[in-house]
C-alpha cells in the first residue's frame, strides 16, 4: 500500500461523518481519497489554525453547515462580520464549480436556519447581556485587567454583596458596593472583609469607572441571557447557527473574548453529562482566540484548562481560531484532538520559531511540513483528527470544500429583518433595571425625627450603613431573583460565575 493509500484508509470512517476535502499529494488532488471528520469526535474539540487570509474562516463555514445538517447547532464569533451568509444560498461561479470537481463535492447553493446576537445590542443582533452576579470575580477582572491581588480582592467583594443580599445586577450595582465600603461609612465593614484594603478597593473602583466610561455599561444587565437558546434545532430538525455580531465591539477585544468563555461556562454549569454520545449537543467556535489568553491570571487559564477539559462529557466540542498553535497555552493545546493547520508565513526569525513549534505538535508523518505549511494556497490546510477509535489519524494535506451558503456577509437590511423577526426578539431586545445593590445603597437614609419614631433604641455607632439599610423593614419584603437571600451566599463555580436554575 502507498502513502497516499495508507492515508486514504485512516480517514474512511464506517459511521457519519463531515466531509473536509479531498487528499493533496505530489501536487495532485486526489478526489476519491476524502478526508473527513466522525461526528461524534467534534466534542474532542479542536483547533483551526493559520496565518491572515489563509481561508479560516470559510473553514470554519464549511464545518458549520455540515454539523448544521446533520442536526448539531453551532456558535460561531462574527469578529470580521462576514459570517452572517451562512443564513444565505450560495452563488456559484467558475472558482466555486472548479473547486467542487476537483474535490468530488456536489455542491448546492443551501442557506442553513441562524440566529444572530451581538454583545448588549451594540451592532446588529438580539442584545447578549449577562449580570455582574452571574459573570462573576474571575472573568470580570480579565476584563478589567486586574492583576491576581486585585481579582482575589474583588471575589471577597462579590462574597461580601452576596451575603448582605446586595445584587449586582450592572456595573453601577458593583461600583456603589464599592464606593460604600471606601467610604467613611463603610470602612468598617471593609475591615471585616479579610485581606481586603483600602487601596486595592480604591484600585478596582477607578477601574470600574473607567471600564463604564468606554460605554461597557450595555453589556451588564437584564434581562440576561439564558445561553441554553444556543442548543435549539430548526423546525427542520437542523441545528441553528447562532451568530455572535462582534465588528461594532472590536476595538474591545478583552470584553468580547472574555464574553464568549463566560458563555461556554454558563453552558458547562447548567448541561448534564453525557458521556460519549452520537453527535455533539452543540460545537463552540472560538474566533480570535489569542486574544481570551494574553495577559490572563493563571487562575483564569486553570480555570479554561478545566472547563475544555470536563466539557467534552457534557457533548460540548470547542474549536479554538487563531493565528499559530503557541496562540494557545500547552495544557488546553492538549485537549484539542482535532487540527485544521492552514498556511504559515516564516517572513521573521520569530514566524521561523512559530513554524518549527507548530511542526512539532503534528504526530510524525511523510510530508515535510515545514516546506509545506508554507507553500499552502487558500483553502489548502494539513488535517489530523480522531479517528472512531479515538486515535489520531494519519497528517493529510487537503484541498477543502467550498461553503455552500453565501461567502461573505448579507446585507444591513436582511440581518436586521432576521433579528427583528425573531422569536427571541421579543424576549431581550429591552434592557431591565430593577431594584438591586445601586438602589438600596443610594436610597435616602430616613430623617432622625422619623427614625426616633421607628426605632425607640439609637442604632450602636458600630453598625453599617449596609446592615441599617438591610435591616431595615421596607427592604425586608423584597423578593430576592437568581436564589439570592439576605444573609445566602450565591453558589459559584469555577470561573465564580453564578449558578443558575433554568
Amino acid at each position: 500500500m502507498s502513502d497516499s493509500e495508507t492515508i486514504a484508509a485512516g480517514y474512511a470512517f464506517t459511521g457519519p461523518a463531515l466531509d473536509l476535502g479531498a487528499l493533496l499529494w505530489d501536487g495532485a488532488c486526489l478526489p476519491d481519497a476524502q478526508i473527513r471528520i466522525p461526528l461524534p469526535m467534534l466534542n474532542r474539540h479542536g483547533l483551526v489554525a493559520g496565518a491572515t487570509g489563509t481561508g479560516k474562516t470559510k473553514t470554519l463555514q464549511l464545518i458549520a453547515e455540515q454539523l448544521s445538517a446533520q442536526g448539531v447547532p453551532v456558535f460561531l464569533a462574527d469578529v470580521k462580520g462576514d459570517v452572517s451568509g451562512i443564513s444565505a444560498p450560495g452563488t456559484t461561479n467558475d472558482k466555486v464549480a472548479g473547486r467542487a470537481a476537483e474535490v468530488k463535492q456536489q455542491w448546492t447553493a443551501t442557506g442553513f436556519p441562524a440566529e444572530f446576537y451581538a454583545l448588549g445590542g451594540i451592532g446588529h443582533g438580539i442584545p447578549v447581556r449577562a449580570t455582574i452576579t452571574d459573570f462573576g470575580p474571575v472573568l470580570l477582572s480579565k476584563v478589567l485587567q486586574l492583576n491576581q491581588t486585585q481579582e482575589q480582592s474583588l471575589g471577597l467583594i462579590f462574597h461580601y454583596a452576596d451575603t448582605k443580599g446586595l445584587e449586582l445586577i450592572d456595573l453601577k450595582d458593583l461600583r456603589a458596593v464599592v464606593t460604600f465600603l471606601t467610604s467613611d461609612e463603610g470602612k468598617p465593614e471593609l475591615k471585616n472583609i479579610g485581606g481586603l484594603s483600602t487601596a486595592t478597593a480604591g484600585v478596582i473602583l477607578r477601574s470600574l469607572t473607567a471600564f463604564e466610561a468606554q460605554g461597557m455599561a450595555d453589556f451588564f444587565g437584564e434581562p440576561d441571557f439564558d445561553t441554553s437558546e444556543l442548543l435549539r434545532t430548526a423546525s427542520d430538525g437542523r441545528g441553528m447557527v447562532s451568530v455572535l455580531e462582534l465588528p461594532a465591539v472590536q476595538d474591545k477585544p478583552q470584553l468580547f473574548s472574555t464574553f464568549l468563555m463566560w458563555m461556554l461556562a454558563d453552558l458547562f454549569h447548567d448541561l448534564p453529562e453525557v458521556g460519549d454520545a452520537d453527535k455533539p449537543k452543540l460545537v463552540f467556535f472560538f474566533d480570535e482566540a489569542h486574544l481570551l489568553f494574553n495577559d490572563a491570571s493563571k487562575a483564569f487559564l486553570d480555570s479554561i484548562t478545566q472547563t475544555v477539559r470536563l466539557i467534552r462529557s457534557k457533548g460540548v466540542g470547542v474549536f479554538f481560531v487563531t493565528q499559530t498553535p503557541k496562540d494557545v497555552p500547552g495544557d488546553v493545546l492538549a485537549q484539542l484532538g482535532n487540527r485544521v493547520q492552514h498556511a504559515l508565513r516564516a517572513f521573521t526569525p520569530d514566524d521561523q520559531k512559530a513554524l518549527k513549534a507548530t511542526v512539532k505538535t503534528f504526530p510524525n508523518s511523510s510530508y515535510d511540513l515545514e516546506e509545506i505549511l508554507t507553500g499552502l494556497g487558500t483553502g489548502e490546510a494539513v488535517v489530523t483528527v480522531l479517528s472512531e477509535n479515538g486515535a489520531p489519524t494519519p497528517v493529510a494535506v487537503t484541498r477543502l470544500r467550498a461553503p455552500e451558503s453565501l461567502m461573505g456577509p448579507i446585507d444591513a437590511a436582511t440581518l436586521d429583518a432576521a433579528v427583528k423577526s425573531s422569536s427571541l426578539y421579543g424576549r431581550y431586545a429591552q434592557a431591565v433595571d430593577r431594584e438591586s445593590a445601586y438602589e438600596k445603597l443610594t436610597a435616602e437614609a430616613p430623617k432622625p425625627k422619623e427614625a426616633a419614631k421607628a426605632a425607640p433604641k439609637p442604632a450602636k455607632e458600630d453598625e453599617s450603613m449596609v446592615q441599617q439599610v438591610v435591616g431595615s423593614g421596607m427592604f425586608k419584603s423584597l423578593a430576592r431573583s437568581v436564589g439570592t437571600q439576605i444573609g445566602r451566599e450565591i453558589t459559584r463555580s469555577l470561573f465564580g460565575t453564578a449558578r443558575r436554575k433554568r
